[in-house]
Parts: C-alpha cells; structure tokens; sequence
C-alpha cells in the first residue's frame, strides 16, 4: 500500500525518532480515480505541527490492518512491527499466514476431516450457540499478574499449558465472551501487551480484547475460573481502536539474582585458569586482580577453611582417588545434564545439579559412583573393602559439594562489587543494537536496535533463607526474545570475571559471539507503561491505565506467588549455581570474550540465515557455539516457534 504525503514537515532524525505521534483527526474524500482517500492529521507535539498522509482505500481490511499507523508508537518501534516479527498487530504477513491457517481448519472442519481443537477452545453445539443470548461487547484493557512457574510462556498455544490458555477460556466460562466465540480468540480482537517467555513472571501485564462486562462482578467471576497463579486485577473500558500492543510506549522488568553469581570463579575452573593464562599473556594481569580487588582470595579462603579439612580427614590414598573421581567428572562436563566438572589437581567448586541438590542426590548416583573407582572397575563384584572405599569417595564428594554450596549462600556482597554490577548495567542504556542478545537477528537487522531507558541495581541486597539476592530493574521501549535474561548473564560474567565494562559496548558491533540467557526464574514483568496514551484518554472520556489503584493486591501477589516461589525453587533446584558453574567449567572458548583477550578469544557464533558476514568455515566452527548454549542452558527453547524472536524479554 503506498502512501502520499501531501504536507511535508522537516524534522532531524533525533526528532523523528522521538517525537509521539498523535491522532487529532481524518477526512474522507474522493479521488478522480474514484479511490477513497483518507486524510489523517496527525500533531507532532514537541513542534506544534502537522502533516497529512493520504492512505488510499483498497479493502476495509487493510485499513483495519493500519493501526499502528495512527496509534501512539514510537518510530523505531514501527520499523519492527512492519518487519513481521511483534506480537499482538505486528506485522502483515504474520496475520495473512494466521487468517490463512484459520481458514485451512475451517475448510477442514466443512468438508468433515478430523482437525484437533487447541486446548484453550471451549466448543458448544449450534443449539447451545442459537439458544445464547446476545449481548453488546466492548473494547477493553484487562490488567492482570501471574506467576509463570509451570507454564510454556503467555501467548497461546495449540498444545502447551500457557497464561492466555488458561485465561481464554476463564472469559468464557464466566460470560465474558459469548459461546459463539469460545474457540476463537481472533474474534475477540485478543492482543497481548507484552509475550513472556516459558517460566517468567508478571506482577502486572494487559491484554486488550472485547468483552461482555455488563456483569459489575465479572471480574470476581473470572478470577474464580483461574489458577491462584493468575490475578485479573481490573477491566477498564478504551476506546474502540486500542491496542495495548500498539499504544503501550515501554516497559519495566524485575530480575532478582543471588549475588554469589557475582563471585569469580574458581581458579581451579576451565574459565578461572583462562582468566588468568590470557591476563599474562596481553599484559593485563595487574587490571584483572584491580577489578577483582574486593573478592581476591575468597575461594582460597573456603578451600583452606572447609575444603581442606574434609581432605586432610582422609586417608593418602582415599584422597588421591578422590581427585581422580573428581578430575574424571570434568571429561563428562560439556554433556547438558552434567553435574559435577572438577580440575585435576584441585579440588573444585561443584553444584548440584539443576534437577537435585547434592544433599538430595544418594551417593550411588553421583557420577564419580558409576564405574569410576581406583581399579576403574565396573562397580560389579567389589570386595567388601572396595565397596566400603567406594561410599566414602562418594561421600567425600557430597561433602565437598555441600561446603562449596554453603560458601555461596554465606557470600555477602561488598559495596564496590555493587558498584561494579551498575557501571557493567550502564553500558547497555540508550539506543543499541542487541542482535547478540537474541535469536535469529543479524547484526544488519534494523529492528534489532532497541531503546533502553534506564537499567539499576539496587544498593540494598535482601537476605531469604540464608542466601542474599538482589533486584535489577530495567526500563526500555520493547524487548527481543530472550533480550533480558542475556543483558543480565551477560553483565555478571564481566563483573565476575573481572572484565572491562567496556566488553558490553564492544557486543554491539559486527562480531557474532554466544552470549547464554540468565535462568528465567528470576525474571519479571513489573508493568507496562502508557504515559502517552493516559495523556490523551480524557479526551475520549476513559480512565487512565493505572496499576497503582491495585498495588496493594500487587504487592501480597508478588510476594506470594512471585517472590516466594522464586527463593524457594532455588533453593530446591540451585538453578543460578548450576548454571554459572556450567559456564565455568565448560571446555571450549565459546565464552572467553569475557576475558582480557576480548571478543577475539571466544569462537565465532553461528549467524543466522541472511547473513553474509561469516564464511563456510566460521558457520561450520559456529556450530559448537549453539552446542555451547544448549549445554549452559538447562532450559533451551526451540528457536523455530518464537515468532522472529520479539518481545520476550
């Protein structure tokens, strides 16, 4: 559809990008083509001027297709809509291939072939449909806050438990939405203001639909068709063009880490030994010990204090199996399920694994227990002294996990470390291109440029259940797939490795690198922002979008059902430890940009199709950097459903 600009209005670039658009109003007229154009006045606020764009009238479904052409939106943010890949209105081939694959199941069902329904529809006979009766519906902003521990993500899904799958059919089992629509949230106009991923949270989020709200209770009413996981807290009437998609101008995201994970890692590590070798070899070993100054000699400190004395209580020749068991655990270490990685020599720092903590895990399941004894023998037909040898190892082992464990969980983090963790967090605020901090995006790409407005560490840790976490909080326009959780993955491997901030700023440029996504079991949505369309609703006579009016609510949810259940599930599973110390211990140089060596250190990443940067043999060698994430990352996702990895955070 092309577009004819009938006024033009002369602004900087920093002012486009800038500028709000706002609708103040349009004329119909008729061309001497007989082509209905209309005429929209849209007002640039920061110049009090306007300019007119003619759109001529082809079909009522491309001009309902436009919204984002008149909504509240920010330039930039348009520039990825049209690019196909955001949720909720973004994109016209994205809803051409939905309107097709509804209208492949309808002429399926017609012509009688078996279609399996998804599990948010809710079906009822033609007579239950007829016998309904019909009532007006109404544009709607629904503000609502879930717990996403147990479910595949918020947007539906024809076959996985999901947020929108249980909250659908909530609507209809209380009346919200009429039976003739119960299998079909596209007739209900559903559009969601912000996609999470598999695991994140949200204290506060909005989808915007239609709904029958004559009912004064209806929000009671669906809130008891829904897991307590999930809170409606309000349902606030719009107008009839919104879209919190399209209107919502940025958002605010949470993320509580432990701050052991800002700890450096063992020296006895794959990573720890590199950090050092590579600091002498460029000459920056004095800068690595200077940023490294406030945790220097930690782990020699718990290795001298607990680590020694469980190996001195020892027998020379138990000790010595030990170290082999130990050493022989490290070969198994870039397997995705290994738990345990140790260097010879030294005794490492070891975690449990993601599935069981080591007091959990009986010795017989340890991996040094499977056929890994002094006579590496199979474990079958052991003398009594041999099995007896065999449990102590064993239980040696457990020990030493447990007192590393302990270690992390009683680490207290100074002020400078603090300091350290905002100057990395600074780097990522403005307007960047984050292609490395998600899927399928080239460094070419537009609409991996992306706005940050501000990103802080909070300077007042909190102590749960012995264990000191932290609160990270970014605000920023839209986010990518898995955007968030690398920001915050990425920024702890530099303090922790004792790398330049600087390294950050250099992920922004051509070089590909794997950068692995932080557990999503600290990440969470706090709310969206709608400044700019609060701004003009009273002209409409609506209500502002606010969730300050529930944040009492809010506030015992998230502790709750948010907070709660992320101190508890790591304090079951060790899912940060875990995933740092796979990091640590992994035997490639996938990750060595964050030592002094810089992103020349670490093996090129894959890039993805369309690219033409990388050559056969890095594409080759960038397989290993998929393998690399996937070993990391105990909670991989596929990346062919993601929808062009937008907004997940």
């Amino acid at each position: 559809m092309e577009f004819r600009k009938k006024n033009t209005v002369r602004l900087s670039q920093h002012r486009i990008l800038h500028a709000r658009l706002g609708v103040v109003g349009f004329d119909k007229s008729r061309s001497t083509s007989g082509i209905f154009i209309f005429s929209y006045s849209i007002s640039l606020p920061t110049h009090h001027t306007f300019c007119h764009l003619s759109l001529p009238f082809a079909s009522s479904a491309q001009v309902s297709s436009k919204p984002d052409l008149v909504a509240s939106r920010n330039p930039l943010r348009s520039q990825t809509n049209m690019a196909g890949g955001g949720d909720g209105g973004g994109g016209s081939d994205k809803r051409t291939r939905n309107e097709q694959q509804q209208e492949a199941k309808r002429r399926k069902l017609e012509a009688g072939e078996d279609v399996k329904a998804p599990i948010y529809a809710t079906h009822f006979s033609q007579e239950e449909i007829a016998a309904e009766d019909r009532r007006p519906k109404k544009k709607v902003a629904v503000l609502m806050g879930y717990s996403g521990t147990g479910y595949h993500g918020m947007q539906l899904s024809d076959k996985e438990k999901t947020i929108e799958g249980e909250l659908f059919p909530a609507f209809v089992a209380a009346g919200a939405i009429s039976k003739a629509n119960a299998a079909d949230p596209k007739k209900s106009s559903l559009v969601r203001c912000a996609r999470t991923d598999k695991g994140v949270h949200a204290a506060g989020n909005i989808v915007s639909l239609k709904l029958i709200v004559e009912d004064p209770d209806i929000v009671q009413k669906i809130n008891e068709k829904l897991s307590p996981q999930i809170r409606i807290w309000g349902i606030q009437p719009t107008n009839k063009s919104f879209s919190c998609y399209q209107m919502c101008d940025s958002r605010i995201y949470e993320y509580l880490i432990p701050t052991h994970c800002f700890l450096p890692p063992h020296p006895s590590t794959y990573l720890g030994k590199k950090m050092t070798e590579i600091a002498e070899k460029t000459g920056d070993l004095e800068g690595l010990k200077s940023r490294q100054e406030e945790v220097a000699g930690f782990w020699d400190e718990v290795d001298e204090k607990h680590i020694k004395l469980i190996l001195e209580s020892l027998p020379e020749d138990i000790r010595k199996l030990v170290g082999k068991s130990l050493y022989l655990e490290e070969q198994e270490n870039a397997s995705p399920d290994a738990e345990v990685s140790v260097p010879k020599r030294k005794v490492p720092e070891v975690q449990p694994s993601e599935t069981k903590t080591a007091e959990e895990q009986p010795a017989e399941d340890t991996p040094a227990s499977e056929g890994k004894d002094a006579s590496s023998k199979s474990g079958r037909g052991l003398t009594e002294e041999e099995m007896a040898q065999k449990q102590l190892i064993n239980a040696t082992i457990k020990s030493i996990k447990s007192a590393y464990l302990a270690a992390k969980r009683a680490y207290r983090i100074p002020k400078k470390r603090l300091e350290r963790v905002q100057e990395a967090l600074d780097r990522y605020v403005g307007t960047k291109n984050f292609y490395n901090y998600t899927i399928q995006k080239t460094f070419r790409d537009p609409s991996a440029k992306r706005h940050i407005k501000s990103f802080n560490v909070n300077q007042e840790p909190i102590i749960i259940n012995g264990t000191e976490w932290v609160s990270l909080k970014v605000h920023g326009q839209s986010f990518m797939m898995h955007q968030i959780r690398k920001m915050v993955a990425m920024a702890a491997l530099v303090v922790r490795c004792g790398c330049d901030p600087e390294r950050i700023v250099d992920t922004y440029g051509p070089t590909k690198i794997a950068i692995p996504k932080a557990p999503g079991l600290g990440l969470l949505l706090e709310r969206p922002i709608f400044d700019s369309y609060n701004k003009r609703v009273t002209d409409f006579g609506k209500d502002p979008i606010d969730f300050s009016k529930y944040e009492k609510e809010i506030n015992e949810f998230k502790q709750r059902e948010i907070y709660e259940r992320i101190f508890r599930e790591e304090e079951e599973k060790n899912s940060f430890g875990a995933f740092f110390n796979h990091i640590d211990h992994f035997p490639e140089d996938n990750f060595l940009y964050v030592t002094s060596g810089g992103l020349a250190a670490a093996k090129p990443a894959d890039q993805p199709k369309g690219d033409n940067s990388t050559d056969s043999k890095d594409q080759k060698r960038g397989k290993s950097a998929r393998q690399a994430l996937a070993d990391v990352e105990g909670e991989s996702e596929p990346e062919g459903n993601v929808g062009n990895g937008e907004e997940g955070g």
